[in-house]
């Protein structure tokens, strides 16, 4: 081999290495973005605060929890090791029907105390909120797009009866990234008393999610830094994007959903609703919310939304109703 031809392999092969670092760090700068975001979620006195201004009609409701130490605390520990916090109220009146209620992206458990006060306070029941990890007191190095949650909320499932009492009929609800959770979880095997489901503003799949945010951020495809970015993430925290597919799992939900989306929402984009609600055997029912982005649907349309979830999960909760997974 002649020295140009050497030097060509040389410069060629310090070039495919260079790009593969450059590939490499720019993986994991992306997934500090995504999964380790500066965190809102971790501010509980600024999370309150945002509530209070947000949602001024729930205020005396969490006053009136304060002054009766009837807003409480429980821990439990997961599988790995990771100590996971909750807030839970009972109902005012004892009462079978439960609510688990999930936050989402950069969100905690307090963030989603509206819909924990429209369980509580407008329908009367038991209410259980997770903080997820890396959210509230919720220990964890990383946001888990709801794939690893899935099987952390499965957990505080199990342990409802034993806040609540054993005889309970639940409903489980989330929003945005805990909407996906919570379609993630549906497509698992679930005790009898999970009866139904309600997201709002979920996503399809991370990857579809990821995709469309480093088009509308960063005006770059899929290929290469997605794919190196799903491969650290598989490493590090042992999921792909891929495999975290609400889509995937509520094919095998035939538990009743409501599926919730603001018409105007470009975060989770609105299309993915109709992938979702299609990909869903029946039981199933669909709100489109009128002139509503990302995650205010509630904020927007507090009395129908109310409306809406009433009417959709009180006969999934009934006693008399049979639901097979």
């Amino acid at each position: 081999m002649d020295k140009k031809k050497k030097k060509a392999l040389v410069i060629g092969g310090a070039t495919l290495l260079l790009l593969i670092g450059l590939s490499i760090g720019a993986g994991l700068y992306m997934l500090d973005f995504s999964l380790r975001p500066v965190n809102r979620g971790k501010d509980m006195e600024g999370s309150m605060a945002y509530m209070r201004q947000t949602y001024p009609h729930i205020v005396p409701w969490i006053d009136s929890l304060t002054r009766c130490q009837a807003l409480r605390d429980t821990f439990i520990t997961a599988p790995d090791g990771i100590r996971m916090h909750a807030f839970y109220v009972r109902a005012p009146q004892p009462t079978a029907h439960t609510a688990v209620i999930v936050h989402g992206y950069t969100d905690n458990a307090i963030r989603m105390f509206h819909i924990g006060y429209l369980y509580n306070r407008s329908l009367g029941y038991n209410i259980l909120l997770p903080d997820l990890r890396y959210a509230g007191l919720t220990e964890g190095n990383a946001i888990q797009m709801g794939w690893l949650d899935r099987k952390d909320v499965m957990q505080w499932i199990d342990a409802a009866p034993h806040i609540f009492g054993d005889s309970i009929r639940t409903v489980v609800h989330g929003i945005s990234m805990g909407a996906a959770t919570t379609m993630m979880l549906s497509g698992e095997t679930l005790p009898d008393y999970v009866r139904c489901f309600v997201e709002d503003c979920g996503y399809t799949s991370v990857w579809d999610q990821f995709e469309k945010e480093l088009k509308n951020l960063f005006h770059l495809p899929a290929f290469p830094l997605l794919y190196v970015t799903e491969w650290i993430c598989q490493l590090q925290n042992g999921w792909n994007f891929h495999e975290a597919s609400a889509l995937n799992q509520i094919k095998k939900c035939h538990k009743p959903m409501l599926f919730i989306h603001g018409e105007k929402d470009d975060f989770v984009p609105t299309r993915m609703v109709y992938q979702l609600y299609e990909a869903k055997p029946q039981p199933k029912a669909l709100w489109i919310v009128p002139e509503t982005d990302h995650a205010h649907s509630y904020r927007n349309y507090p009395e129908a939304y109310t409306e809406k979830v009433k009417a959709f999960v009180m006969p999934c909760l009934s006693n008399e109703t049979e639901i097979g997974n």
